[in-house]
């Protein structure tokens, strides 16, 4: 009985230390170290799940010395989105990258996949993985095409990116992983092995909810990223600042790299405003101080989940009846973008940590000390 009593107590431990490390990891966000990204209201979780219907799921690859990397999955909502369609569109600001579905999704302007992303040589292993993964639903038993969107940033440095370990089941994996609520960030899933501004990057997110007489719809952003550039934050130049520290990374003289972002809405947008939206958010991405450099892929895919505009793929209406929110009252939305995608940006950069991969090669994560002394000196932090 001693025996089985002392197994009890150190489950009961396991699980409190287990908690302990998922709050602290929930807490290495901007907003709870008192940095206020603009002005808006947050939705909950403060990430692109806020948008109802969204769920995100990852797959995280680490393995030996030189595997890391890793897949993240975004659903517009749980369901047949092959069948369902929702309005959506890209935005490509820099396009060195290798961005899957992209012309579709402009020509006719929805998606019926869900979004993955993964490094730059598992693009064609996740896109065979969703096409798996839509062709296998008894629903779609005469599909013939599907358009997989899948987008992806290059995590050669710390990763083993030739080795092309991503496999069809971890895409299936981070699909099936999906859920609403919190999304872990930081070195995950397809931010397992990034790099941003010389630090080590990785996956972020952040909403806004407008209030309601400007229509109470929510914005989420998620971002992989892997740029460059001059930190900035609060609209200091962080990377001045920490050369009196002696503590900007080796990689800072880099600013090739590349960053997806996906924004999710509940307003009823159509693809050409959708679009609009998607352009604003790389403003967000300015205000971290990225350039969207020579060698950078950088795209933004925006879509909305608004039920009543799915498109249908059968309908016994050549005509439908949507609801299109006016171009008058799409400004506050553009804020919004703005400020969830910068913070999204600063989440990943918070979140991240240091690591070691291929070759010994070491990304330090951000000096997050001295970051919040720098800002505290400027009263800059809201505590």
């Amino acid at each position: 009985m001693d025996r089985l009593n002392r197994y009890h107590g150190l489950l009961i431990l396991i699980f409190f230390l287990f908690a302990i490390s998922e709050g602290f990891s929930q807490n290495k966000r901007v907003r709870n170290e008192g940095i206020l990204i603009g002005k808006m209201e947050t939705g909950k979780w403060n990430a692109i799940t806020d948008v109802p219907g969204v769920k995100v799921g990852h797959q995280t690859l680490i393995e030996g010395d030189s595997v890391r990397t890793g897949v993240t999955a975004i659903l517009p909502f749980d369901g047949n989105i092959f069948m369902s369609r929702v309005p959506a569109a890209m935005y490509l600001a820099n396009g060195y990258g290798k961005l899957t579905g992209i012309s579709q999704v402009k020509e006719l302007g929805n998606i019926e996949t869900p979004i993955i992303l993964t490094n730059t040589l598992s693009v064609p292993t996740a896109a065979n993985a969703l096409i798996s993964y839509t062709i296998a639903r008894e629903e779609n038993r005469n599909v013939r095409s599907v358009n997989p969107v899948v987008g992806e940033t290059n995590d050669g440095y710390l990763n083993d990116i030739r080795g092309r370990h991503v496999t069809q089941n971890d895409v299936l994996q981070a699909i099936n992983n999906a859920t609403d609520g919190f999304v872990q960030e930081g070195n995950v899933g397809a931010g397992t092995g990034t790099i941003c501004f010389g630090f080590k990057g990785g996956i972020g997110t952040a909403s806004r909810k407008l209030p309601d007489d400007r229509g109470g719809f929510t914005v989420g952003v998620l971002v992989q990223t892997n740029f460059g550039g001059d930190l900035q934050i609060k609209g200091i130049d962080i990377r001045s600042e920490l050369e009196e520290y002696n503590l900007q990374s080796s990689l800072s003289e880099r600013v090739d790299g590349s960053c997806m972002i996906v924004v999710a809405t509940d307003a009823p947008l159509d693809s050409r405003n959708l679009e609009r939206l998607a352009k604003r958010a790389m403003l967000g991405l300015g205000r971290t101080g990225g350039i969207s450099s020579n060698g950078s892929g950088d795209y933004v895919i925006a879509f909305s989940t608004t039920e009543t505009n799915r498109i249908s793929r059968f309908s016994d209406s050549p005509v439908v009846s949507v609801e299109v929110l006016l171009n008058y009252h799409i400004s506050p939305l553009f804020a919004a973008v703005i400020e969830a995608t910068e913070e999204a940006i600063l989440n990943s950069l918070f979140a991240a940590e240091t690591m070691v991969g291929q070759n010994g090669r070491e990304i330090r994560e951000l000096p997050i000390v001295q970051v919040l002394e720098i800002l505290e000196n400027k009263k800059l932090l809201d505590r």
